[in-house]
């Protein structure tokens, strides 16, 4: 994890206690869940997209798009909702996208997503919440 300090913060043992093994992976250790394997990859209701370690609102569901990637997409967060650090794992950089809260792993973000602002917020599911819209 990022030694930025985040508002919320727990222990380690705090966030093993709070969230699913796999979300603990995603979330706390940068891990990456299956593609095609979150159920929020075909959720297409209006409401809000939120941090699962802290509940922050993350995305707006009027922002999601599909990318056919197995992840899900959004092409703008809700603002200041998202903070970013560069991921030079895996033999390339990336732009890591993480919880402004929290610092929770999120995903990526990369420049080529649909209009008006071209970037695609490749998601992990497993790190969101989504609450539909009353």
């Amino acid at each position: 994890m990022s030694k930025e300090q985040f508002p919320v913060t727990k222990t380690d043992e705090e966030w093993r206690r709070l969230l699913t093994p796999e979300q603990y992976a995603v979330l706390r250790n940068h891990g990456t869940e299956s593609p095609g394997s979150c159920a929020l990859l075909s959720e297409h209701r209006e409401g809000a997209f939120s941090c699962a370690a802290c509940d922050q609102p993350l995305f707006v569901g009027e922002r999601k798009f599909e990318s056919g990637t197995g992840w899900p997409s959004f092409f703008a967060p809700i603002e200041g909702s998202i903070g970013t650090t560069i991921d030079r794992g895996h033999g390339m950089t990336r732009t890591e996208v993480h919880c402004s809260r929290c610092g929770g792993h999120l995903g990526h973000v990369f420049p080529d997503g649909p209009p008006p602002t071209g970037l695609r917020y490749c998601i992990n599911g497993v790190a969101l919440n989504f609450k539909p819209d009353p």
